[in-house]
This record gives structure tokens, C-alpha cells and sequence, in this order.
């Protein structure tokens, strides 16, 4: 699997990553409509890998969803990779329980899509350039994805929270019940989440930039681009002379039907709330003529049994089949129970061969695919005017817009829309051509990476000014031949990493420093760099810069309760979630104030997950009466007592040494290949264990019971120095040798 996945990149073009989190995803027969996460998002995404995947400048597009085991769906869903076409992959993602799950409930697992979707950089070799995210879900994913490794991300919203929720208000549905059925704050913090943190958004329609995201806090409309998706026009193509014969699929449509001949009003959505079917069907059941001129088609999603279905399509399906029966429309409304991929088209060239029209109801469009799709296939048009709708009825002139709660209205304009012959084949031909000029993939593709270049250029730009101004280039960024040093993230690559004390170990020998560091650019990218440090992030940043030292990938400050990678030194949010258990820094502070000898360090030197101290050695009780007395209070802390002067409080989940190992973990690098250099107590942790330990030579006694301890090296050289000397011994940099014996020869002695 790892070699099909490395022969297939090419590091001198475009890696692209599509996300889309929930939902039934697979590159055959596509289950759309199967429920109400399986839709429109899903055609999109699909085909946009594939388009991408065609274009030149594109080495590689992976599709990112998640992974499923449950016998109630394919087993497609659980295959870890799917070829989608040229250079273009369908990635599954292990995320929270193996079964499927609604995108509602998706939330509290959205961490694991994240530090699993990290081994598969891993496993290709390669960052990418570019992080696509889809929906709020996958919006909240990318976020933390671009930040770990420093790349551009873009986001899709596809339809947004804080419309819809207005929509459902407008509807009657109570404040309680959107928000315990659609998780609709967590929805709505995450699209807030992705606005701010994406370098630009696409949206398909002017309106939905300019009404929709409106009432976003991190609404920035310099930041959206209206780029409309296209549509696979080798499927969607107009009826041609000679297919006199019907599709397969007119037999399960006319079986409803008295008069199948009739025109047909098609309506094809998931059985959703949002998609309106009700109004629809009210606003035909309601208007004689119409009921007299066509017959009504709804295709709405797949099912076998209605009362097996969630809740939601139930709802829909269990209104439809009342108001049929309500309005007694058994013989002129057609409501198929299955279709497949292959069938959607075959079904826009059906209601064209009848002279029928494509109606979209719902009650907000941000784009509407399927309007796109029955153009193109010669079939007019009628739609919400919201939306996407509104900019495709004005590019193709092939339709009209109705309120989407106006029944009566709509029921008016389908009969207009069906009655006027000449109009009809206007509209019809219409379509056609506008779809070609307006809705390629190809154009679409071609605007898209415009727009992606342009904001990596920008990005290496300000990235160069950074490195003019004084920000330090990371270590092994600029490679033979490169103008400009790297943003991306090394660490899906590298295969060991190097983790460094500051004070009197990393710093303390200018020349000792600059050997060291010339061996870690030769190194390049196979080596990572990190810092571990007692200092807080602005000290340790201050101290790189005065000391000369590039901004290295890993920054584990305040003694491990705190990590940051390179990219804009953004903080690893996993790790400060992990330090949260039994956390109490309100009660250690005020339990701490009946121990003499102790006196609390400067604001600027305490954190979210650090309370610190300066001790008095000859007042201050042993470190295990202090900790007897917190534990007597349920208070539990981690206690790093260093150089016989300062003490730490740290949640019992922080450390150096844990911070490491965390890292080593979700980065994927074997801890026997994690050389660790420290000189103080606060390292004692980190030097432990399955890492290499390398202690320098003018290390402070604290360190002495480390003496004898496998994998942990005691240099003579001090500071930068004895970290090369540690380096030489377990010949880091070549063929790891993690469990070498010292001799004589290595000490230095005859």
C-alpha cells in the first residue's frame, strides 16, 4: 500500500487534499440520497477530485472522508483507499466508532479525523500544498491540519448554519429543537472556525457571499471568490433523435402513472426538511389546471422500508405519502422507492422528451447542482430564488424563480412555465448553451488553481520578508537551487528527531552551536529539530533569535505544558485538550499557600498549565511531603523541582518527556529514533525511557542518577558540544544505533 501511494506522487506539482468528512462516499454508483448526508456535497467534491486530478499542473488529489465498518452500508466504505481516476484518490480516514454516523454526531470525534488523517502524509512522503475543506465538519478538521503543517487552506461551505437555522426559526420549528437535533452551535462556532482560518473561500453564487456569509462574525468578503462548480457534461447532455427507445428508469416512474405521456414536473432531492417537498407538493395537489396539464415525479433519495430510515427522512417521506393521499393524487404523482447514479441523467432526458420542467424548492440553495445538471440536458428550469439559483437562471435564461414558501405561487409558475410552447424550446436550448459557456469543470479547475498559485506565491513572499526582517528560516528549509526557504511542515517526513534543551545545553558555545547546526542543514529533511524548555514561548523565541537560531520545527515550552509548531508558531491544540484531566490550578495555588519556602515566580512566567514557584532549599519541605499534602486534597500535579531553586506544577498528563513521546506518536516517528539533549532536573523526564538520552557535559548533579541508565549518554562536552558528542555515539545521522555500549575509545581514554 505505502509503495502505491509513493509512486504516485511527484513533488515537482500540485498536492492537493479534498475534504469531506461525513456522509456515503465511494467513486462507483455513488449512493446519493441514500440519507440526508449523502447529496449534492457529495456529486461536488467527487467530481472536482476527478477534474482536478486531470488538470497538468496537479500531481496528486486526495479525497479525504471517513472511514466505516457497519453491516448496514457497503462494505466500499471500509476499503482505506479507492482510485477516483487520473492522479486522483478516494483516502478513508479511521474517525470515532466504526459505524456510521449521522454529521450531527460527528463532533467529539473530528480530533481523531485529524491526527489519523497525519499518517498518510507519512505514508506518500509528501506535505500537501493545499488543504480543501467541505463543510462545517471538515472546515473545523483543515483548520488544524493548515496550521500543524503551515499550508494554504481554502474552505467550502456548501450551506451554512446560521441560514438554516433562521429558516427552521421561520418554520416553527422551536429554538430547542434545532439546536438538539442539528448540533447547530458546535455547526455554527466551526464555519466561524474555518472563516477565520481559511486563506480564501469559495462560494458558488455572488448572493451567497454577500447574504449568507453576512452574518458571520469573520465575514470577509476580500477573502471569497464566486466560483461555480461545473457539471460532467459527458453525462448530462441533451436527448438525442435517435434514443427513441425509454431508459430503464421510465418503467419505475410510470408504473404511478395514468397518463404517463404527460408532461412531467421532476422534482430530485434527498428527503430532507431543507429540500421542501411538502410545499411542493401542496402547491400542485392545490392548482386544478396544473393536476390536469402534467404529472409530478419526486425522486427523493433510496429507501426500502420508511420506518427504518432516521428520523428526519421519515418525516418527510411519512408527510408525502399524507398529503398524496390528502389531495388524492394516486395516478398523476410518481414517487419511485429506488435509482441509481446511472439513472439521473437517463431521468433529465426523460422529462425533456415530455416537455416537462426540473423544479428545486427548497428552501435555501447556496448552489444547486441539479439545476445545472437538467439544464445542460435540455430541461427548463423552475427554482427557489435563493441562492445559486438566482446566478444560473441569469447565465442560462432558461427558467424562473419562485418563493420557495409560496405555494400558490409556485403551483402558478409551473403551469406557466409548462403552458408556453415556444418559451419552452427557448429555455430548453438555453440551457444547453449556457451550461457549456458557464459551468465546465475545466473552467472551473483552471480558475481555481489561478487563484491557488496566486496565494502561494503571495505566501512565500511574506515568508521571505519574514526571514529579511529577522524571523529565522527553520532548520533544513532551504534546499540546492531553492530561492526561497520552505513554510510547510517537515515532520510528515522526517524519519528521527532531535530534541533540544535551550539554556546550558542547546546555547552557552557560540562555535559549538553553529557545527551543530551546519549538521543539521546537511542533514535536510530527514531530520526534525525541536526545542524543550523551561522558558516561556516569548523567552524561548527571544533567546533563538539572540543566539541565531532557525526556527526549529517542534517548540515545547514552560516545561511541557505547552507545543507549538513552526508554521506561524501555531499551539498544538490536541496537546492542551490532553492536559485538561484532573487539572486545578486554582486549587494547587491556594493549597500551596500553607507550604513554607516557597513564593510564587512573575505572571509573565506562570501558564495555562503551569504554576510556578521559587523556592527557598532551606525552608521548602521534601517534594514528597509536598506532594503527600496535595494528594490529602485531591489535588494531582506533576512537581519539576530543577537546579535546587525553581518548582513547576504541571498537570499529571505534562512533561517534557511526555510532550515528546505525544509527538513522537501522532508524527509517527519510532521513539528509538527521538534524541533528546538536556542538563537539568526538568530534563530527568524527557532523558527517560525509549528516547536517546544525551546528557551534556556541564549537566547540573541532579542529572547524576541517570549515570549507568540505559540509552542515556553523559557527555564530557559541554552545551552544544556535547550534544554533537551524543549525536557521534549513536551515530544519529546515519544508521541509528540506539542501544550502542560505551568504551573506552568513546570516552576519550586509552
Amino acid at each position: 500500500m505505502e509503495e502505491q501511494l509513493k509512486d504516485s506522487t511527484d513533488e515537482t506539482l500540485l498536492y492537493i487534499v479534498l475534504i469531506s468528512v461525513h456522509g456515503l462516499i465511494r467513486g462507483k454508483n455513488p449512493e446519493l440520497g441514500s440519507d440526508a448526508d449523502t447529496g449534492g456535497q457529495t456529486t461536488y467534491v467527487l467530481e472536482l477530485a476527478r477534474a482536478l486530478g486531470r488538470h497538468p499542473a496537479v500531481g496528486r488529489v486526495d479525497l479525504f472522508t471517513r472511514q466505516v465498518f457497519d453491516s448496514r452500508v457497503s462494505d466500499d466504505y471500509a476499503v482505506p483507499l479507492e482510485p477516483l481516476g487520473e492522479k486522483a484518490f478516494l483516502v478513508r480516514i479511521p474517525c470515532g466508532p466504526r459505524r456510521y454516523l449521522r454529521k450531527e454526531t460527528l463532533w467529539p470525534h473530528l480530533d481523531h479525523f485529524t491526527d489519523n488523517a497525519l499518517p498518510h502524509f507519512r505514508a506518500i512522503g509528501q506535505v500537501p500544498d493545499v488543504i480543501h475543506s467541505h463543510y462545517a465538519d471538515a472546515g473545523l478538521v483543515a483548520t488544524r491540519l493548515a496550521r500543524m503543517l503551515g499550508i494554504l487552506h481554502v474552505h467550502t461551505g456548501h450551506s451554512l448554519g446560521r441560514v438554516k437555522r433562521e429558516r427552521l426559526l421561520a418554520k416553527g420549528v422551536s429554538e430547542e429543537n434545532v439546536e438538539s437535533r442539528y448540533a447547530m452551535s458546535r455547526r455554527i462556532e466551526a464555519e466561524e472556525v474555518a472563516l477565520g482560518s481559511a486563506d480564501f473561500v469559495v462560494a458558488s453564487t455572488s448572493q451567497e457571499v454577500e447574504d449568507q456569509y453576512r452574518p458571520y462574525e469573520n465575514y470577509h468578503p476580500k477573502r471569497m471568490v464566486v466560483m461555480p462548480p461545473g457539471v460532467d457534461l459527458s453525462r448530462f447532455r441533451p436527448l438525442e433523435a435517435r434514443e427513441k427507445s425509454l431508459p430503464p428508469i421510465a418503467e419505475s416512474v410510470d408504473r404511478f402513472l395514468h397518463e404517463p405521456k404527460k408532461p412531467m414536473i421532476l422534482a430530485l432531492s434527498r428527503a430532507d426538511e431543507r429540500k421542501n417537498i411538502a410545499t411542493l407538493v401542496r402547491a400542485y395537489g392545490e392548482n386544478p389546471a396544473l393536476r390536469e396539464l402534467a404529472n409530478l415525479v419526486i425522486v427523493a433519495g433510496n429507501r426500502d422500508d420508511i420506518s427504518s430510515m432516521e428520523k428526519g427522512a421519515r418525516e418527510v417521506l411519512t408527510t408525502l405519502l399524507m398529503d398524496i393521499d390528502r389531495y388524492d393524487l394516486h395516478g398523476s404523482i410518481a414517487y419511485p422507492k429506488h435509482h441509481t447514479p446511472d439513472d439521473v441523467p437517463d431521468l433529465y432526458r426523460l422529462v425533456a422528451s415530455r416537455r416537462g420542467v426540473f423544479i428545486n424548492p427548497a428552501l435555501t440553495e447556496p448552489f444547486g447542482l441539479t439545476l445545472i445538471e437538467a439544464a445542460a440536458s435540455g430541461v427548463p428550469i423552475v427554482a427557489t430564488a435563493d441562492g445559486g439559483p438566482r446566478d444560473i437562471i441569469h447565465h442560462c435564461r432558461n427558467g424562473v424563480l419562485v418563493d420557495p414558501l409560496d405555494a400558490e405561487a409556485m403551483g402558478e409558475a409551473l403551469l406557466d412555465a409548462l403552458s408556453n410552447t415556444d418559451r419552452w424550446r427557448r429555455w430548453s436550448k438555453n440551457g444547453v448553451t449556457g451550461t457549456h459557456r458557464h459551468y465546465s469543470w475545466p473552467g472551473h479547475v483552471e480558475r481555481y488553481l489561478e487563484k491557488v498559485e496566486r496565494h502561494l506565491v503571495q505566501r512565500r513572499r511574506r515568508w521571505s520578508q519574514q526571514i529579511q526582517n529577522g524571523v529565522s528560516a527553520p532548520l533544513g528549509g532551504r534546499g540546492e537551487g531553492e530561492v526561497l526557504p520552505r513554510q510547510r511542515s517537515r515532520l510528515p517526513m522526517v524519519d528521527r528527531l532531535l530534541i533540544c534543551d535551550i539554556d546550558n545545553t542547546l546555547i552557552g558555545d557560540e562555535k559549538g552551536l553553529c557545527v551543530l547546526q551546519d549538521h543539521l542543514l546537511e542533514a535536510g529533511d530527514t531530520v526534525g529539530f525541536g526545542i524543550a524548555t523551561g522558558r516561556n514561548l516569548k523567552s524561548a523565541m527571544k533567546a533563538l533569535k539572540e543566539w541565531g537560531i532557525p526556527l526549529p520545527d517542534i517548540l515545547i515550552t514552560s516545561v511541557g505544558s505547552v507545543i507549538h509548531y513552526r508554521q506561524g508558531v501555531t499551539e498544538e491544540e490536541g496537546w492542551a485538550r490532553h492536559l485538561d484531566h484532573r487539572w486545578d490550578p486554582e486549587g494547587l495555588r491556594s493549597a500551596m499557600t500553607e507550604i513554607p519556602g516557597l513564593r510564587l515566580q512573575p505572571k509573565e512566567d506562570q501558564g495555562t498549565y503551569k504554576v510556578s514557584y521559587f523556592v527557598d532549599p532551606d525552608r521548602v519541605p521534601s517534594m514528597a511531603e509536598i506532594n503527600r499534602h496535595l494528594r490529602k486534597q485531591d489535588l494531582h500535579t506533576r512537581m519539576i523541582y530543577s537546579h535546587g531553586e525553581f518548582l513547576d506544577l504541571l498537570p499529571i498528563r505534562g512533561s517534557k518527556g511526555l510532550a515528546v513521546s505525544y509527538l513522537a506518536l501522532k508524527w509517527g516517528i519510532p521513539l528509538d529514533q527521538v534524541a533528546v539533549a538536556g542538563d537539568s532536573g526538568n530534563d530527568e523526564e524527557m532523558l527517560r525511557g525509549s528516547t536517546l538520552g544525551i546528557v551534556v557535559g556541564n549537566s547540573s548533579p541532579e542529572l547524576d542518577i541517570l549515570r549507568g541508565h540505559s540509552r542515556i549518554y553523559f557527555a564530557e562536552e559541554p552545551c552544544a558540544w556535547g550534544i554533537m558528542e551524543g549525536i557521534r555515539h549513536y551515530n544519529f545521522f546515519g544508521e541509528i544505533q540506539p542501544d550502542r555500549q560505551e568504551s573506552p575509545s568513546d570516552r576519550g581514554e586509552e
